[in-house]
């Protein structure tokens, strides 16, 4: 099997770290030699956080270049665009639409660029994208939004959904199972 590239890609706090550890469970656990590396740029300011998540046979850097990643997870929409250049010509961009004003928006000194999701789509990219903020609201906790895009994800895996579950259940805190369960379904079956 060749190595698959995942890259995971938000503003700091919203969870792309927790959901690259899940990931990597699912995928150890498959039999998968896996690599995780973190970058994480500016993100106790809310600046740029990207997770790179590669799994094959054997994997020998955890480091995704521009032009391969299998697909992108993108927590908001704006990071989707900035990221975009790493997809494969091929791949899949899976986005929330959720829309967080970068400091120069929040200064004056420039504005949230209009429908970005929709023009990536029409470079060719194929896009999925729902409101995880929303869905995370619905299953009880804003910030579950994280495991409504690895839900989302998920499906587009030839993995068990259960198996997703086993692996959010064993890495979210206990408290926040039953809220973290309902916002991968949601997710899921979006």
């Amino acid at each position: 099997m060749s190595v698959k590239n995942i890259l995971i890609v938000g503003v700091g706090g919203q969870g792309t770290l927790l959901a690259s550890k899940i990931m990597g469970k699912v995928y150890l656990g498959r039999g998968y030699d896996v690599k995780v590396s973190e970058v994480h740029g500016m993100s106790q300011r809310g600046g740029s956080v990207v997770t790179y998540v590669r799994y094959g046979e054997k994997v020998w850097s955890s480091v995704i270049e521009k032009g391969e990643a299998d697909v992108i997870i993108s927590f908001e929409q704006l990071e989707s665009a900035r990221w975009l250049e790493y997809l494969r010509p091929d791949g899949v961009l899976v986005s929330s639409t959720q829309k967080l004003d970068p400091a120069t928006v929040i200064m004056g000194k420039a504005e949230y660029p209009e429908k970005v999701l929709e023009r990536i789509e029409k470079l060719g990219v194929k896009v999925i994208s729902l409101a995880a903020d929303e869905l995370a609201e619905e299953a009880g906790n804003a910030r579950s939004a994280n495991i409504v895009l690895l839900g989302a994800f998920a499906k587009t895996q030839d993995i068990p959904k259960e198996v997703w579950k086993e692996a959010v259940a064993a890495t979210v805190p206990k408290k926040t199972l039953e809220t973290n369960l309902k916002a991968f379904e949601l997710g899921y079956n979006n």
